[in-house]
């Protein structure tokens, strides 16, 4: 399984999930296996936030990711996984904890994003 997750920073696992994932400065890139992280990266959000054409999932998708969590989504990017067979997943806090909870089975999906300006706080 290799997760995208998206970040506030570029803590990695410590980092906090961005609230919206167009608008992440940096993406958490987890391989794992069973229940374990066997490796993980940081690499930079480079796009631009493209609204409904949301380009950020094209960068996150260049990396082979299976499974995404972010703080927040809108639809356009929400339809651009569902056509690519990758779920997402909803989650506000610490990046590792997400990570655990979606190998535990515990994350659920995520709500649209009901406006991109937003104050930053998950369940915007």
């Amino acid at each position: 399984m290799k997760i995208g997750v998206t970040l506030n920073d570029g803590k990695g696992l410590d980092s906090e999930v961005c609230a919206h994932f167009g608008q992440c400065s940096h993406f958490l890139i987890v391989e794992a296996e069973g229940d374990k992280i066997k490796s993980s990266k940081v690499v930079e959000n480079t796009a631009v936030h493209g609204g409904g054409g949301c380009t950020a999932v094209t960068e996150i998708l260049q990396y082979g990711i299976t499974h995404v969590i972010a703080g927040g989504m809108g639809m356009g990017a929400q339809n651009k996984f569902a056509a690519a067979g990758v779920p997402i997943f909803g989650f506000c806090g610490r990046a590792e904890d997400a990570v655990k909870e979606l190998l535990g089975s515990k994350l659920g999906g995520i709500d649209p994003c009901k406006d991109h300006g937003h104050d930053g706080n998950c369940g915007h």
